[in-house]
């Protein structure tokens, strides 16, 4: 593993086409609401990779956040 721009970079391959997931810009939606962020994806067939720590963390949060408006 190598790191980029204080990232650490890291090598997950798709399930469903080989090919190694990239860092790229990805719009998450809930409740109506759109949310830009960067996440790795596949750049064939578009399926992207949410870290555990993420999904129950900040998306955690902001799910509940919403949830309570």
């Amino acid at each position: 593993m190598s790191s980029q721009t204080g990232r650490q970079q890291i090598n997950i391959v798709c399930v469903k086409c080989g090919i190694q997931l990239t860092l790229g810009k990805v719009t998450l939606s809930y409740l109506g609401s759109r949310f830009p962020v960067e996440l790795y994806k596949c750049s064939q067939c578009g399926l992207v990779y949410i870290p555990e720590e993420l999904a129950n963390g900040k998306m955690k949060q902001v799910e509940a956040a919403m949830e309570d408006k």
